[in-house]
């Protein structure tokens, strides 16, 4: 039973593994693409390819994912001895934060033909989840750098205890809403054309989204339900729950990614709300002139959050 208990847990640990870094390439001879240093990627072939293939730059053409009409200039072309493995040099140094596609010819191997091969090179695939997490947690705040939220972020910050709660149901709710609103964007929206629906659909996502854990929260856990129930309605008015689905659709990303950008934007939200109701409890205390007292003083203590944040700008994760 042990060793039958220790499997199973290998094995789960595998298919994780799998699931995150992302083992497909876009053909099935090329095992592994990568960056390399600041101007080059490195392909890793299953099995020897012809030199005259491999080192003739006029077979590969890349392109930056975002940018496909921006084409990169091939420089170099270096085989490895054991002809398994292939240096590409690029002209221009390679934005390494942002997909790209490399396109090749027929790949050439033991003079058999194995076809062309549409290439993502991109970094592994859990530091990008780490990436879009903090980054929009931390270096892309929505409050303090987008400027979204306000409205609930001055109403629901004045107190610890509620900058809490509001903070924790929003993250569990927004996660979830941007989860379904990436699965329906997928495989109904763009498959159908109804992209210029976007906005509409996500907004009524959101609010099933918040009726649905209401619900859930007032038949499973009735003290939770109390402790949360305020702060549900409000989540309806953050235009961040909105902002999420949208940046998602408009990025193309994928479920993990979708879930690590919305979870990144709950954090970085109740990040924001702690922050600002410490803050303001203390400013209870202090003597602020009657002009400065209530919003003006919270307006300009959340300036001073965003220069602060602003630090943060142009950092780069993984």
């Amino acid at each position: 039973m042990k060793e039958l208990r220790r499997y199973q847990w290998l094995v789960g640990v595998l298919l994780v593994a799998l699931l995150l870094t992302g083992c497909k390439t876009g053909h099935q001879f090329v095992k592994k693409t990568q960056f390399k240093d600041t101007d080059k990627i490195v392909l890793t072939f299953a099995g020897p390819v012809d030199e005259s293939w491999a080192t003739n730059v006029s077979n590969f053409s890349a392109y930056e994912k975002p940018d496909p009409d921006i084409v990169l200039t091939v420089k170099e072309a270096v085989l490895s001895p054991e002809k398994t493995k292939l240096t590409l040099t690029f002209e221009a140094p390679l934005n390494t934060g942002e997909a790209h596609i490399l396109t090749t010819t027929n790949i050439m191997s033991e003079g058999q033909d194995l076809g062309a091969a549409i290439l993502t090179v991109k970094k592994l695939y859990f530091g990008m989840l780490v990436t879009i997490l903090l980054g929009a947690a931390l270096i892309n705040n929505f409050v303090f750098t987008k400027y979204l939220g306000l409205c609930v972020f001055f109403g629901c910050s004045q107190k610890r205890g509620t900058a809490i709660g509001m903070g924790i149901v929003f993250t569990i709710v927004i996660a979830f809403a941007a989860t379904m609103a990436w699965a329906l964007y997928q495989f109904v929206l763009k498959p159908y054309q109804l992209t210029f629906l976007n906005i509409v659909v996500f907004i009524g996502l959101v609010s099933l989204s918040v009726q649905g854990v209401d619900t859930i929260l007032r038949k499973v856990n009735p003290v939770l339900f109390k402790a949360f129930g305020v702060y549900l309605v409000l989540v309806i008015a953050n235009c961040i729950a909105i902002a999420v689905p949208l940046i998602l659709a408009d990025n193309e990303y994928t479920g993990w990614e979708s879930f690590s950008l919305a979870l990144g934007a709950g954090l970085g939200f109740l990040i924001a709300l702690f922050m600002m109701a410490c803050v303001r409890e203390k400013l209870e205390l202090a003597k602020v002139p009657p002009s400065f007292k209530g919003l003006p003083i919270a307006f300009v203590t959340a300036g001073l959050f965003a220069l602060a944040f602003l630090g943060f700008s142009g950092l780069t994760i993984y």
